[in-house]
């Protein structure tokens, strides 16, 4: 039995350019386009995790009128995706939601542009999560990233995404995108391209 996989989006403790820890806002465009990627790929739970009740209640609003208001009315596959949302204002908060679904703690892993003693590969981690049943957490930092101290509690860190050039600054929507393909989509290098 596959792993059942959770995603969260970590507005704190986040780094700014200057190095500074701080908790970056809520967009629109991450609510709705990771939302739809993670109904996309069957995820459990796509968790919005923001410490501010101000940044939270912007986010509830929004889902109240895709959810329960005309949006969900006018555009019933948007109010589909964001079924699987939750907003909570912490990484623990997150966890132990998970450990109440599941009755298990799951396995933390981020990501980052950068290697680390703990980076996992996508090949291993995607067999892990199809050969385990333990719950798996992605974590995707948004500002100049997760803070190094709150990193280092994780299990893994997933080996960053490298494009054809040097240039590395992907946005977290597509990285999102790229990640849970590579871990959850067919595997098209195996099979000719098509899903069974």
């Amino acid at each position: 039995m596959a792993a059942p996989v959770y995603i969260g989006l970590v507005h704190y403790p986040i780094y700014n350019k200057n190095g500074e820890t701080i908790a970056t806002a809520i967009t629109n465009f991450d609510i709705h386009d990771i939302a739809r990627t993670a109904r996309t790929y069957d995820l459990a739970r796509y968790f919005v995790i923001h410490p501010h009740d101000s940044q939270a209640e912007l986010a509830r609003d929004i889902l109240a009128y895709w959810r329960e208001g005309y949006g969900g009315e006018y555009n019933p596959d948007r109010r589909e995706a964001l079924s699987v949302l939750a907003i909570v204002p912490d990484i623990p908060a997150a966890v132990a939601t998970i450990a109440a679904e599941t009755g298990q703690t799951p396995v933390v892993v981020t990501t980052d542009a950068r290697r680390y003693a703990n980076t996992v590969g996508y090949a291993e981690l995607r067999s892990r999560l199809e050969e385990s049943d333990r719950p798996c957490l992605l974590l995707f930092g948004t500002g100049w990233g997760i803070d190094k101290e709150v990193m280092a509690g994780f299990d893994h860190i997933l080996e960053p995404i490298w494009g054809r050039g040097e240039y590395n600054h992907l946005p977290v929507r597509a990285a999102v995108a790229i990640i849970l393909d590579r871990l959850l989509g067919a595997a098209w290098w195996d099979k000719g391209g098509h899903r069974e």
